[in-house]
């Protein structure tokens, strides 16, 4: 795809999903209450699934800087020793890497100088960013999960690395599992990375990974949904397009404020939907409360 083709589409997109010069929710409007509640109708066993990966501590080709936890507490001897002792420990992360499940605040991809929806990137500092952080979703997103399983419509374990997901795949997808993507749906995506990943150990991801070809993103803005998911980073390695390295992202987040988690792993989540008979759930996404920052690890939970 060409930069000007992406150009026309990105307008096109933006002018589609446009929500007025103030909105600062992007996607997350068409999330409406009345969604949630019809969301809770999806529970049916009261099963929870976790469709995020255990946080990755050791190195690797897909994480250089994994997260970094270690015991601060009790001090040697202090465990056996007579009272009360604590065990204290610390964690620190690099969120948008190529390995651990997070989430993207709209503060996360800077084009041309903006954020979503025309806001500087002026408003992004050392210290933190000003707007569209984070803190938009304090109150967690609370809707009816949609999983499409493309591997499964494809008969294959998982799309290799630079294999794309269009917008054919997701409507056969849906016909072939018998559900549809709706407004204010939380829509995930399965590639196969997780179990490519398992099976066949890790790998670069930031140079070779399956994803969305960025037409998909058509479908997306059609259904109005509220947020996209992947258990890969959502955008394909090598770009579709010619100048720009993450085109899904830039779609999603600066064109049509869509929240974005990568690296979900749907793993648990597809042979409990099989053996249910259904690929909707009721989704509870639960991000940190870190005000001033552009994601957070996240676990969304669903509920069969």
């Amino acid at each position: 795809m060409t930069e000007a083709a992406f150009r026309t589409l990105y307008e096109q997109l933006r002018e589609q999903t446009s929500r007025g010069p103030e909105d600062r929710r992007g996607a997350l409007g068409n999330l409406t209450p009345e969604c949630v509640v019809a969301a809770t109708a999806e529970v049916r066993t009261g099963r929870t699934v976790s469709l995020a990966s255990p946080v990755e501590t050791l190195p690797g080709p897909d994480n250089p800087h994994p997260a970094n936890h270690r015991m601060t507490g009790p001090a040697n001897g202090d465990s056996a020793a007579e009272g009360l002792h604590f065990a204290l420990d610390r964690f620190a992360m690099n969120v948008h890497g190529d390995a651990d499940s997070h989430l993207d605040a709209l503060c996360h991809v800077i084009y041309d100088g903006e954020l979503y929806n025309g806001v500087p990137a002026s408003s992004v500092t050392p210290e933190g960013a000003g707007a569209l952080t984070l803190d938009t979703v304090h109150d967690g997103i609370v809707g009816r999960g949609v999983l499409l399983d493309v591997p499964r419509l494809r008969a294959v374990p998982w799309l290799e690395p630079g294999d794309h997901v269009t917008a054919d795949d997701l409507t056969a997808a849906e016909a072939a599992q018998g559900v549809r993507a709706g407004p204010g749906d939380l829509l995930f995506v399965r590639v196969g990375h997780r179990r490519r990943r398992q099976e066949l150990g890790a790998w670069k991801a930031a140079d070779a990974r399956a994803g969305l070809h960025p037409t998909a993103m058509r479908f997306l803005a059609e259904r109005r949904v509220a947020a996209l998911g992947s258990d890969g980073n959502n955008d394909t390695a090598p770009s579709a397009v010619a100048g720009v390295a993450f085109p899904v992202h830039v779609l999603a987040m600066h064109a049509m404020g869509l929240h974005l988690m990568d690296y979900l792993q749907f793993e648990e989540l597809a042979p409990a939907c099989e053996r249910a008979g259904r690929w909707s759930f009721l989704c509870v996404v639960a991000p940190l409360r870190l005000p001033a920052a552009t994601g957070s690890p996240v676990n969304p939970i669903a509920v069969l």
